[in-house]
């Protein structure tokens, strides 16, 4: 079957096939590497690979390839000046990708790559306008993942790789995961298991006297900060002004969202609890399906209701490993109406609560 696509006024042709499913060890990927080889002629030849990373499964293509990096856009039904991350298998590969490389950056890369955080600088002339999404510069980061590594050095080449998931929806933090939003619609999907962080990367540009997030996520602020003095936050994160648009990889457009009305409550945690009881009831009385994303802490409170537990309020890592899988699973129960306890802004709870804020449109309750 043959399906038309037009992205910005291009009209491309696509076919759609059957999608190549195959399991790799996590732990040693040489073990299975019959697959992985599979996996990298599909990308040589211009196709598209779904692979596990540390942060969530990332759909790959040959990143100095135009004609392969559009048909992600077209797989994931992404806008086409939203930028991809370039992901690399050595510290070295970064040189012929950018102009230069900041003493600040050397710093980055030196304590957090391989690791969860991208550095954005100003790219090089082998690096087409479609995977930078039209800007002159590029997203790199070197994941902490052995399939992804040992993917990419069996391509000799790097891959840009945005969250393989269909473009707005929840991340995919499992291959399964992947598998539900994109059969067919690419060449293959190779399973890692679960990803250890369940977020995406750290987004940071760099200047000559401080580092500005773009994106939060595992690597925290005060992590950076134990190598880099001044670390700022870009106001994208923080400001509710939906005109405000950010300037990192995946945090353009809405984001995250799981077919039901996600609303965070936001407060003392006994008036959360409060409102969404009260919530929960008048929802049952008026046959709308709705459930409560809670915290260990609180879950025994919503004993009557559809509940999720996203784990304990003492543990954010868990909690943010967490977040993508709850929300898919609300998809899966039908579920209308969501309603989820906000969570401290802090450490990882700054990157939860942004991708939540980004689910429910920044559809706030404070109590």
């Amino acid at each position: 079957m043959e399906v038309v696509k037009n992205i910005k006024n291009v009209v491309v042709l696509t076919k759609l096939h059957n999608t190549v499913f195959e399991k790799v060890d996590s732990l040693n990927p040489s073990k299975n590497i019959v697959a992985l080889k599979k996996a990298a002629n599909i990308l040589k030849n211009n196709g598209l690979v779904a692979f596990p990373t540390e942060t969530v499964y990332g759909l790959g293509a040959n990143a100095l390839k135009e004609d392969a990096v559009k048909k992600i856009y077209i797989a994931k039904g992404r806008p086409s000046d939203n930028p991809l991350i370039v992901h690399i298998a050595d510290k070295n590969d970064i040189y012929p990708l950018v102009d230069s490389v900041p003493k600040n950056a050397l710093i980055l890369m030196d304590k957090f790559w391989p690791g969860a955080l991208t550095i954005i600088l100003k790219k090089s002339s082998i690096i087409p306008i479609t995977t930078s999404g039209g800007l002159d510069t590029v997203a790199i980061r070197m994941p902490n993942n052995k399939i992804a590594l040992s993917l990419i050095k069996e391509c000799g080449f790097p891959l840009a790789a945005p969250s393989a998931n269909t473009s707005t929806k929840p991340s995919p933090t499992l291959a399964t995961h992947v598998y539900k939003d994109l059969n067919g619609k690419i060449d293959m999907i190779i399973d890692g298991g679960s990803c250890a962080f369940g977020i995406e990367s750290t987004v940071v540009e760099v200047f000559y006297d401080n580092i500005n997030i773009l994106r939060p996520g595992s690597i925290t602020k005060e992590m950076l900060e134990t190598v880099i003095t001044n670390v700022t936050i870009d106001k994208a994160i923080t400001d509710t002004n939906l005109n405000l648009l950010p300037k990192s990889p995946g945090m353009k457009y809405k984001h995250y969202a799981p077919l039901g009305d996600v609303f965070i409550v936001d407060g003392e945690i006994n008036n959360i609890v409060h409102y969404i009881l009260k919530s929960l009831k008048n929802d049952k009385e008026n046959n709308i399906k709705s459930i409560v994303i809670a915290s260990s802490e609180t879950i025994n409170n919503y004993s009557s209701f559809n509940t999720l537990n996203i784990g304990s309020r003492q543990n954010l890592n868990l909690i943010a490993k967490n977040l993508f899988n709850t929300l898919r699973e609300c998809d899966n129960l039908n579920i209308d109406k969501i309603y989820i306890e906000s969570f401290l802004e802090q450490g990882v709870g700054l990157a939860v609560m942004n991708r939540l804020k980004k689910a429910a449109s920044y559809k706030i309750i404070n109590v």
